[in-house]
Parts: C-alpha cells; structure tokens; sequence
C-alpha cells in the first residue's frame, strides 16, 4: 500500500469517526506528534484523543483539502467542522455549544513493509479553535487589549529582575549589566568574525536577556570564563556553546559546588554571612563542561589574554592593544561587594580571595601595561587616571583604627567609671565600617 494509499484510509475513518479502521492505519509504537501541543503513542494514544475529541465534538466533519504525496511521505492538508455539544469535555473544558472550523496539515511517513503509518506531524492552529470556542479572547476586542497589558506588565516586572541592559563601550564591544536590584553583574559580548565572543558568563537569571541580546547583535559562538565563580558562571549552562576558562578553573568550573573551599564567610558582616550563603547557589547555574583552556598570551576576538591570579586561582583579563580596553573579571571592584555601593577600585574582599596579595600584584601588573579602560565583573569602569588608580587599589592600606567611645559606666569590677571605655573593633578590609542590609551582593 502506497502513502497516498494509507493517507487517504486514514482520513475517510476520521470523516467517518471510525476509529478502529484509522487506528489500524498506526504501527504499534508509532508517534502522533502535534507539533507544539503533545505527542500520542499509537495506538492507544491515538484511540484516546480521538476518542475524547468525537465526545466533545459528535458532528466533527474531516475533509481532505489537497494530498501530495512522494515515495513513503504523504502531506495532508485538512478542514474539520463541528460543534462542542459534549455530552463528553475535551481538554478539560466542559461542552458550551461552540462551532468551530479550522484548517490543518498533517505530514505521515509510511512504512514500505506494511504501509502503516510510522510517524505523523501535526500542524493546526490551536489559538485560532481557542478563540472560536472562546477559550482566548478574539483580537481587536476590549477584553484582548486587557489581556495584552497584563502580559506587557508582566513582561515589564520580569525585565525588571531577570533582564539585562545592553550598552556599546567600544568598537564591537558591548556590556550587559544584570542582577536585581542594581544590575552590577557584568557580562561582555566581543564581536568576533561572525558572530560573538562572550567573557564572563554573570548569573543563571540573566540568561534570556544575554540571549535576547545576542539575538540583537550576533550569535554567541562561544564563552570564555574571567574565571569560575557562582556568579561567573551562572548562564552558561543555559547558552549551550562551547566554553572555555584558564586551566586552573577547569576543575570549579566543572564542580556542581556553587563555593569555593578557600572562601570564608567568616570575614563578612552579620548580614553577608546570612545571605551569601543562601545567594550563590541561587546565582549558580551548576557545573559547566569545558572545551578548552586559555591563558596568558592567547588571543582572543581581538584581545590579548593576561593572565591575573589571586582573587581565583585562574582569574583572566582581556586586552585589546588598539584602544587598550581591558576587561578583568574580578580583578577589582568598583563597588563595596556587601552594600552595592559605588567605590574606588579596591582590591576584592578579602572572604573571597584566593590569595590577596597575589591579587594585589596582579593589579600591579595590569597598571603596568597601561589600559586606558578597565571594565571589572561588577560595576562601572575605571577611565580616569587608570594606572594611579590601580596602584592605589593594589597598595595595601593600614587598617582602620579600633574606634573608642566613652561608656556612661564602667562595668562591674572597674576601678574607675568615669574613663571606661569600649573598644569596638575595626571591619575586615573592603568591607565599610557600617554595613546595611546588601542589595546586590557580589563575589
């Protein structure tokens, strides 16, 4: 039997609402896929839908509009009329008297060895029967401009969180700032021959932003790690391209732990003891598989790798010799990592450093070979007296002194009250000396 042959069976035992004869036409096993909605299992898969559809819709009509066929494929395009009188639901939805009329298309491959149907794809269009049976409301009316602002709303309150802004900074060069509330969570499209090179991977919220914007600007064709930290990482599961990283990151980053082991918390205000806990597995889109490695003198998109360990073991920046544009991950910060607040550049916090003072030279060595920009992993850039600003930020300072305050009473046991004093220690480095609740807290 030809697929000419089977296409037009199987239809003239659905116009006839037969379905022993058009389950027959199915191999055990076979799929019915409507493309979109659901896949049916032949045969009782098949039995069942139709058997609920003729329920719902006891007049339902099929007839065949046009049926081309070659070798074991058959293309069927369909009409169907009917009414929603029950006594039987479809889909859930209780019978409400509803006509429709709807037009679809369905593609069968045919066996050669028993002319049964091996595979079908549906194509119908759902929203179309929905308005007619009045499920979605029909376009123009009062109640389908409602239904667009609530989604717009929606779409509008989600951007909010889970968006990126995009902004040029240079000659196919472009940052995406994401995280909620402040945005401080950087990522970088490079262009890169046809398509887009991408440093840094941010967090696991902003990947439909990241991908939207690519869809703007050019395909992501690959992701290269400033290094493998929760919030380094975050997308790049979700972005499914080859990823590469520094090879003293390939392990982290191939890690399902969102931590590092030499992070301390302990060294974080009450506050960021509480959350970052909590916020970086939250960041974290899991563990990355690894195509490659890069490192110091490599080149890629335009830019020269440098390597600049200490804040991770493996921390790259990027450099690009003709604007000397560099991009360096979390080789600083320009805002204090527990308040959100903007600051000097500074050296990252101390309860994330993998080795501080290798951080520290590593900035040294950055301001040496004079950018002219610096675009951190978080925050704004550096773009006045860039190398004075880096020394600053890689000198060690002394820490603050140990405020006194004069206390109304000596505790008890001490000989003089008048000169009692409380000796309230200073906060750890890179930290301020009062810390309110984090907004966007960073690594």
């Amino acid at each position: 039997m030809s697929a000419s042959d089977t296409a037009e069976r199987y239809f003239a035992a659905l116009a006839r609402q037969d379905l022993d004869t058009a389950v027959a036409c199915w191999r055990p096993g076979a799929v019915d896929r409507f493309v979109g909605q659901q896949e049916l299992i032949a045969p009782d898969g098949v039995r069942r839908y139709f058997a609920e559809l003729f329920a719902a819709f006891p007049d339902l009509r099929f007839q065949v509009l046009e049926l081309t066929a070659s070798g074991g494929r058959a293309a069927v395009r369909w009409s169907a009329t009917g009414t929603f009188a029950g006594p039987g639901a479809f889909q859930g939805f209780v019978a409400n008297g509803a006509r429709i009329a709807m037009e679809g298309c369905d593609v069968l491959t045919v066996s050669e060895d028993d002319g049964r149907i091996e595979r079908n794809h549906a194509y119908l269009d759902t929203a179309g029967v929905a308005r007619q049976l009045g499920f979605l409301p029909a376009p123009d009316s009062p109640l389908a401009a409602r239904v667009t602002k609530l989604v717009n709303a929606r779409t509008r309150a989600r951007a909010r969180i889970h968006g990126v802004e995009t902004e040029r900074i240079a000659q196919g060069v472009w940052v995406l700032r994401g995280g909620f509330p402040k945005k401080t969570m950087n990522v970088y499209l490079i262009a890169d021959g046809d398509g887009l090179t991408m440093f840094d991977a941010g967090i696991s919220a902003m990947a439909d932003g990241v991908a939207a914007a690519a869809a703007r600007l050019g395909e992501i064709t690959r992701i290269v790690l400033g290094h493998a930290d929760a919030d380094h990482r975050g997308c790049a599961p979700a972005l499914g391209v080859p990823v590469y990283c520094h090879p003293a990151e390939r392990a982290a980053a191939e890690s399902d732990a969102p931590f590092r082991p030499y992070w301390d918390f302990a060294k974080l205000t009450p506050q960021g003891r509480l959350l970052y806990p909590r916020l970086l597995p939250s960041w974290d889109g899991g563990a990355v598989k690894i195509a490659g490695t890069v490192q110091e003198g490599d080149e890629v998109a335009g830019f020269r790798v440098i390597d600049l360990p200490g804040h991770a073991p493996g921390l790259i920046g990027l450099l690009r010799e003709s604007d000397r544009l560099a991009l360096v991950s979390d080789l600083i910060y320009t805002i204090d990592s527990q308040t959100g607040r903007d600051q000097l550049p500074d050296v990252p916090h101390p309860a994330f450093n993998h080795d501080a003072e290798r951080a520290r030279g590593s900035i040294r060595k950055l301001a040496a070979l004079q950018p002219a920009v610096v675009w951190a992993g978080h925050g704004k850039p550096v773009s006045n007296e860039v190398a004075f600003q880096l020394e600053r930020a890689a000198t060690p300072r002394p820490p603050v002194p140990a405020v006194t305050a004069t206390a109304p009473s000596a505790p008890p046991g001490t000989a003089d009250a008048a000169t009692a004093t409380a000796t309230v220690p200073p906060p750890p480095p890179g930290a301020s000396a009062t810390a309110p609740l984090p907004t966007t807290p960073t690594t």
